[in-house]
């Protein structure tokens, strides 16, 4: 609706809802990280009694989680018996979307990723006014495990068909011995998808955030890939020139400080003919007012993380979260790409691909 034709009242019902939202979201939170959804989803229905047993929390915090949960219609509720001994129990739509991390419906980690944000915000603040920034390592790990566990899922299940669908990338990455760079590595699934898609190509991830890189080195491990991939906290630049034949960046651009010199330091290392992909939220063309609900959401990133991390380590481009095409675009000719094209992959989350050569 156009802010001009908004009447008061419509506003306030507006805002009233979202902070019903921002309410549930909070509580997502203390559900997520107090393992109370897993509690109820791997051990079934529980009283606050029972719940707060099982998981080391206190029983009049449970309840109010617990009733609060009801009320919402995200658990169920055997309203007999005392308040402390009514039985919860968790339906299998919100265990999955809550509990299952190789689900593609999987959102718990969002509220995490908020969640990181609470305890910064008097810096944020702080730096609106005098400048500067927040870090993703200042936000911690919930920030961090939220990216990658969020992320997971489509690696793990539409990476590999995605980037099958595209010859010139596919036919590469298929070749024996192809070397593979995993710009922002963060986690490690892309690489470790890559890795499982591609058995005859070897990935070096970078990253320069040390505990990325050692959640990354140990999922690798666990995944059974560490054979092929290994995970290193250093900046692009020192990557040694023409020794790589495919290069990813997923979901990092917009967060970088210094785009064009990553992406250039990226472009020397491809040898000849290679090229790289880049995986960015797929935003609208251009800015418009009252925008889709993509572009709220990624407003909100932008304004509370990622726009905050970037301009954290001045001087910064101030990229942001709502990263235009044409900014990348760009980034990438000041960089010495040549060649801008955007993928046909779709119905792929939140993002859009772009190859760059």
């Amino acid at each position: 609706m156009d802010a001009s034709q908004q009447t008061t009242d419509e506003l306030a019902e507006r805002l009233f809802d979202s902070i019903l939202g921002t309410v549930e979201i909070m509580a997502v939170f203390l559900g997520d990280r107090l393992g109370w959804y897993r509690s109820l989803a791997a051990d079934g229905p529980g009283s606050a009694t029972e719940l707060a047993g099982r998981t080391g929390t206190q029983v009049r915090y449970a309840r109010e989680w617990l009733e609060q949960q009801a009320v919402v219609g995200l658990l169920t509720v055997d309203e007999d018996g005392a308040p402390d001994e009514r039985r919860f129990a968790i339906p299998d739509s919100t265990a999955e979307v809550m509990t299952d991390p190789t689900s593609l419906s999987y959102l718990a980690p969002i509220a995490r990723m908020f969640g990181a944000v609470g305890p910064a915000l008097p810096q944020l603040l702080a730096s609106y006014r005098n400048g500067g920034g927040v870090s993703w390592d200042e936000l911690g790990d919930d920030a961090r495990q939220s990216q990658a566990d969020a992320n997971r899922p489509w690696y793990e299940k539409r990476l590999g068909p995605a980037l099958a669908g595209v010859p010139v990338v596919h036919e590469a990455l298929g070749e024996p011995g192809c070397r593979v760079l995993d710009v922002g590595s963060g986690g490690g699934w892309s690489s470790i998808a890559i890795a499982r898609a591609y058995p005859s190509a070897t990935v070096l991830g970078i990253d320069i955030d040390q505990p990325s890189v050692d959640m990354a080195t140990a999922n690798a491990r666990e995944a059974g890939v560490e054979d092929r991939v290994r995970f290193v906290c250093q900046d692009a630049a020192t990557i040694e020139e023409g020794t790589v034949d495919v290069a990813f960046a997923f979901e990092c651009v917009h967060d970088m400080p210094r785009p064009i010199e990553v992406l250039g330091a990226v472009r020397r290392t491809l040898t000849p003919g290679g090229s790289m992909v880049v995986m960015d939220e797929a935003v609208a063309d251009e800015f418009a007012p009252n925008g889709d609900d993509l572009e709220r959401m990624m407003y909100g990133f932008s304004l509370f993380v990622c726009l905050p991390d970037g301009l954290s380590s001045p001087p910064s481009m101030g990229t942001g979260t709502v990263m235009r095409p044409s900014t990348l675009q760009a980034y990438a000719e000041a960089a010495g790409f040549t060649g801008f094209e955007v993928l046909p992959i779709e119905d792929f989350g939140f993002w859009r691909f772009y190859r760059l050569s």
